[in-house]
């Protein structure tokens, strides 16, 4: 093959790294002295072709449900027909066999990317990953079929595990760093978008990291001492954000039921018990002291219902009591916990604004409920926290967001007679 395909069906592209590897420019070579667009490139790079035509379906999973559950790796799957046997694993004819490895060109841990093209003809990445295993269909009589299942990479720190590391007292966000600079993982510079925490993990013997552990499992054990986010972002950066707490107003999409801005079709509604903390215990690791909070009043009202950290990354006994006060929930509270939107309602330009929607970002959704003989519309401003594409031939595209709570703060503004007073809901931008 001559160069990475670019076909793309509507505004969409799904390529993968067929594994030709193109060899690098050399100065004062014979061969590789030649620039050229087929065989000699600057960087030496891998070679992507698309895989659009085809493709009828494509689900795309990142983030997480609920604030509680812990982030895992994005997950994108999609099917193809093979009309021609092209992805046929045991074509050694067709177009994307590597001969040199005698792999065929769709093949686990092949890199895999998909993209949406908006209005402006600007290329914005929905996902960005691995293919993780596929399954070839021989249909007798009919059109085979390939679904290849993909995750991010948060599966290959899942798959790395570190030598005993001795670390030192530092922010949870150089503790991220260090651990992402280990030769063990060398996680690449330019896909991280670290910003600095606000916790402080411990330094001491006791803090010592085994020999074996998973990368990505002691990444989930700083961040829940952070209590923040970490997750790859949509362009494949591995993104870490710090605790979560006020939010300066900034929706980046309103969902409205009235006719009035992005409209949607679904809204999920939660007023459950088990959103109640009232007791949270947190130990830090080496201690055998658990720091505890507790809301007797909560408790008098809803039972105890506890939240339990035993062994936490913390630095000492203080930043524990502070995260088991941070954890109680004392109250049950009613919420919009998720959205959904079909693209075929939204107008191009709504459809540019909602695709690029990535986990952390805040958006608004309103909702309007009958009450007696009059009608109420409620509006909240909610983080985002997962996020399900799904795109199909049959039924276009959608997207689900899935959110949490926040405490929205607005900029202070001098003269204004709202947001002209300096108290806890007008902040310093």
């Amino acid at each position: 093959m001559a160069g990475a395909s670019v076909v793309q069906s509507g505004n969409y592209e799904l390529e993968i790294d067929t594994g030709f590897l193109q060899d690098a420019f050399t100065l004062d070579s014979a061969t590789m002295g030649v620039l050229n667009n087929t065989e000699f490139v600057l960087d030496g790079t891998t070679n992507f072709a698309s895989v659009m035509d085809g493709c009828n379906n494509v689900k795309i999973k990142r983030g997480r449900q609920d604030i509680g559950d812990q982030f895992s790796a994005g997950t994108m799957s999609f099917v193809m027909l093979d009309t021609t046997g092209v992805f046929n694993p045991f074509n050694e004819e067709s177009q994307y066999w590597d001969a040199t490895t005698e792999q065929p060109g769709l093949a686990p841990m092949r890199k895999v990317r998909f993209a949406r093209y908006d209005t402006n003809n600007v290329k914005e990445y929905l996902f960005k990953g691995f293919i993780v295993n596929f399954d070839y269909n021989f249909a007798l009589g009919g059109l085979d079929t390939v679904t290849v299942y993909c995750a991010d990479d948060f599966y290959l720190l899942s798959q790395t595990f570190m030598a005993e590391f001795n670390v030192s007292e530092q922010l949870t966000s150089a503790r991220v760093s260090a651990v992402l600079d280990l030769p063990e993982v060398a996680f690449p510079i330019g896909q991280r978008d670290i910003i600095t925490g606000t916790q402080t993990l411990g330094g001491s013997a006791a803090f010592t990291v085994d020999n074996g552990t998973s990368v990505q499992a002691y990444l989930a054990a700083i961040n829940q001492a952070e209590q923040g986010r970490l997750f790859i972002s949509r362009d494949g950066d591995l993104t870490f954000q710090p605790r979560l707490g006020n939010t300066l107003s900034s929706s980046v999409a309103d969902f409205h039921d009235d006719g009035t801005n992005v409209p949607y079709s679904g809204v999920g509604i939660s007023f459950q018990a088990d959103q109640v903390c009232n007791r949270a215990s947190v130990t830090i690791r080496g201690s055998t002291s658990p720091q505890v909070a507790n809301d007797a009043a909560s408790q008098s009202l809803y039972f105890i219902q506890t939240q339990s950290i035993t062994d936490s990354l913390l630095h000492n006994d203080a930043a524990a009591l502070t995260l088991a006060g941070y954890l109680l929930e004392p109250e049950p509270i009613a919420r919009y916990t998720s959205v959904e939107t079909a693209f075929a309602s939204l107008t191009n330009a709504q459809r540019d604004q909602v695709a690029i929607i990535d986990i952390g970002q805040t958006i608004t959704i309103e909702h309007t409920f009958t009450t007696g003989a009059t009608t109420t519309e409620l509006a909240q401003e909610l983080a985002v926290e997962g996020i399900e594409h799904t795109i199909s031939v049959s039924n276009g595209h959608s997207i689900a967001l899935f959110t949490s709570p926040t405490v929205i703060v607005y900029e202070f503004i001098l003269d204004n007679a709202v947001y002209g007073i300096l108290d806890a809901g007008n902040v310093l931008g």
